[in-house]
């Protein structure tokens, strides 16, 4: 099965409030999952790779073989890629566990999108901020 995974992290201050949120979309564009979690404090690069983690771990929950990942954190997409180093030693274990979930993936890709290409997932992202206070 083929999905398509946006997800999206939120930090009001950094670090501040933050919450990760992600969609799943199927092959046909329609909404298979919509995760959000509040973070508590964090930094925007922490609720990133959280955002990217819940959205991964629905993914293979689902029984998702086919992944295209779509973030508008660059960070968090060259990382991934192995293009860029990591540096910051408490975001080190979340890229840990996202590289370990995506290589579950028999076919995947990560790509770096616009800001405007990621509301679904900015919105939800926000909504696990707001749903909290």
């Amino acid at each position: 099965m083929r999905a398509v995974l946006y997800a999206d992290g939120a930090a009001r201050g950094n670090p501040g409030p933050a919450g990760a949120g992600a969609v799943l979309l199927d092959g046909d564009g329609r909404v298979m999952a919509e995760l959000t979690e509040y973070l508590g404090t964090a930094t925007n690069n922490f609720a990133e790779y959280s955002a990217l983690i819940l959205g991964l771990e629905e993914a293979r929950r689902l029984g998702i073989d086919e992944l295209d990942i779509r973030m508008d954190s660059k960070l968090v997409v060259e990382q991934m890629r192995g293009l860029w180093r990591i540096k910051h030693p408490n975001i080190r274990p979340l890229a840990l566990r996202a590289g370990a979930l995506l290589a579950t993936f028999p076919k995947r890709s990560i790509c770096h999108v616009p800001r405007e290409q990621n509301t679904l997932a900015d919105a939800l992202s926000n909504r696990a901020i707001e749903d909290v206070r």
